[in-house]
């Protein structure tokens, strides 16, 4: 079972209709027992970093993120939920922000969220805020706006990308069905036989 984290600053519907539509259990919860209990755990987002962690704290999840990813169970952040897996991030410089768009990914790092996915291929952003990451090798995918955009990153159970694969066509449900395919032990089934 697929848990979506529930703060009040996701994108919590199109997620779960696109990981239903993958046939996959999901729940919607910000219950820490099942966040915890979960196969893997998802934390959607839109809007205000400065809200949606202080939603997270509100609601206590801060911790329960943590151990969630201690225990190695997959985690997905995805856009603001990207974010906020960092400390900062930058606003995009001298281009129309928010960032709203089709744009083409750049893969570096073997990320096991892309295989399958061609080269270049498009998916679909909305941010105004991008992420730079200190460590390259835990980058998956960049694009290009304006500047280089770290679009995805990803170190042993834990996967975050800026863009929105629940919005991005064929492709986006292809990512998240690799997500799905995540073992405990950090390879996908296909890698595990």
């Amino acid at each position: 079972m697929i848990a979506i984290i529930d703060y009040d600053a996701g994108n919590i519907k199109s997620v779960e209709k696109a990981l239903h539509y993958l046939g996959e259990e999901t729940t919607v919860t910000r219950d820490p027992q099942t966040l915890l209990n979960a196969d893997k755990v998802i934390l959607p987002g839109v809007g205000s970093f400065g809200q949606a962690m202080e939603n997270l704290h509100t609601y206590g999840l801060v911790p329960v993120i943590h151990e969630i990813v201690e225990k190695k169970t997959p985690f997905l952040g995805i856009c603001l939920g990207l974010q906020l897996l960092f400390e900062s991030s930058e606003e995009t410089p001298g281009v129309k922000i928010p960032h709203m768009g089709w744009n083409s990914l750049h893969f570096q790092n073997n990320g096991r969220l892309f295989q399958g996915i061609p080269e270049q291929t498009y998916v679909y952003f909305v941010h105004s805020y991008y992420l730079q990451a200190e460590e390259p090798e835990i980058v998956k995918a960049t694009t290009e706006y304006s500047t280089c955009i770290h679009a995805s990153v990803e170190k042993d159970n834990v996967f975050a990308c800026q863009f929105h694969p629940e919005k991005s066509s064929k492709w986006g449900l292809k990512i998240l069905e690799n997500f799905a395919t995540v073992g405990k032990d950090g390879n996908t089934e296909k890698e595990g036989k």
